[in-house]
């Protein structure tokens, strides 16, 4: 991928309502895949108590947050650097670990590519088939590290992935890390809806392995996608090495104070978990009836679907949004196929509208 080549990301709901005519509220984003039920109201009223705080500066070590995370994980706070969301850590990493040969597995979130085009790298990708509904194919990923030799100087790994929402377990995945590690490469796992699937995650293994790094988000779960925060669990010289290229008071003071009391509140993170258990299968098996349609399995809170041979996802996307519904169309994504949509599992009226939608396009 060209480093100048524009993205096609959910979440831009200000163009459809400027070009739909409509308000912000008219529009029912099922591109984005935030938690339904929103920003935990702790993290609301830390909201409205940092706004005395913005005639300062922020804190440019985030270490109250640092600490929180530390408790979180039970690792020491050096292990964390905070960034203007993942995707700011994301793009720093190649620079700081002179990336110029990647292997990412997918199909993924195409940001892993476009970071590495920038610090003139290039990537490789292992693809998971539709045959096997998009898992990821770990033991072939094994083979190119240990046998093919490909003498890369980075695996990126999302898990559970985006856009499929297939998840590999904890286990699986270390073996990988492990494997990759000892070829000398760095290991990157991106878990940004990892909260969905925490039993798959391996960010409590840092400590075991010296070239492991896990991303995590603020903006999925804890429903924080304005205040862009994320953060990077990792050794610590390379953390700070990264730091020292990251932008001065890149994170503010309000996404500091916001994403401390949401990782506090217990009780919104079971209530959400709880919604997701219950709602993700209802609304996938109320999209699989529909005629045409498959629906791929899914740990996160989004689905991945595959429309019926007359339907492009362009087309369906489009005709969506005529409705005020945005869809995400995943057909650029390397690896899938020009029917393909992935969709946000929102509140249950929500979720209902958009399958009568689809049902009425269909229809016609």
């Amino acid at each position: 991928m060209k480093a100048g080549v524009l993205r096609s990301h959910g979440g831009n709901v200000y163009e459809a309502a400027r070009q739909g005519r409509r308000r912000l509220d008219q529009i029912v984003d099922f591109s984005a895949s935030i938690n339904p039920l929103g920003p935990s109201p702790r993290a609301i009223q830390a909201v409205r108590a940092e706004l005395s705080r913005i005639v300062h500066y922020p804190d440019p070590d985030c270490t109250e947050l640092r600490k929180a995370l530390a408790d979180h994980w039970r690792l020491p706070p050096n292990r964390f650097m905070i960034g203007n969301g993942s995707s700011e850590l994301i793009y720093l990493l190649p620079l700081a670990l002179s990336i110029r040969r990647a292997l990412v597995v997918g199909p993924t979130f195409s940001e892993y590519e476009r970071a590495v085009a920038v610090a003139e790298g290039r990537m490789i990708r292992v693809q998971a088939g539709r045959r096997e509904q998009y898992q990821p194919p770990i033991g072939k990923v094994a083979r190119a590290v240990q046998r093919d030799r490909l003498n890369v100087d980075a695996l990126f790994f999302c898990n559970p992935n985006s856009p499929t929402g297939s998840v590999v377990q904890a286990d699986e995945v270390l073996e990988l890390a492990v494997l990759a590690s000892r070829q000398g490469a760095w290991v990157i796992v991106d878990e940004t809806f990892g909260e969905y699937c925490n039993q798959a995650t391996i960010l409590p293994q840092i400590a075991r392995l010296p070239r492991l790094l896990v991303l995590r988000s603020f903006t999925k779960f804890y429903a924080l996608p304005a205040l862009r925060i994320g953060y990077l669990a990792g050794p610590e010289t390379l953390l700070r090495n990264l730091r020292d290229r990251q932008p001065p008071w890149s994170v503010n003071q309000v996404a500091q104070g916001a994403a401390l009391a949401a990782l506090q509140d217990a009780t919104h993170a079971r209530q959400s978990l709880a919604f997701m258990e219950r709602e993700r299968p209802r609304l996938a098996r109320s999209l699989a009836r529909l005629p045409g349609v498959a629906v791929f399995p899914s740990a996160a809170n989004f689905l991945l679907l595959e429309l019926p041979s007359g339907l492009s996802a362009a087309v369906c996307a489009k005709a969506l949004r005529r409705q005020g519904l945005l869809i995400r169309d995943c057909s650029s994504v390397p690896g899938l196929n020009r029917r393909t949509v992935r969709v946000a599992v929102k509140l249950p009226g929500q979720n209902r509208r958009l399958v009568a939608a689809l049902a009425g396009l269909l229809r016609r």
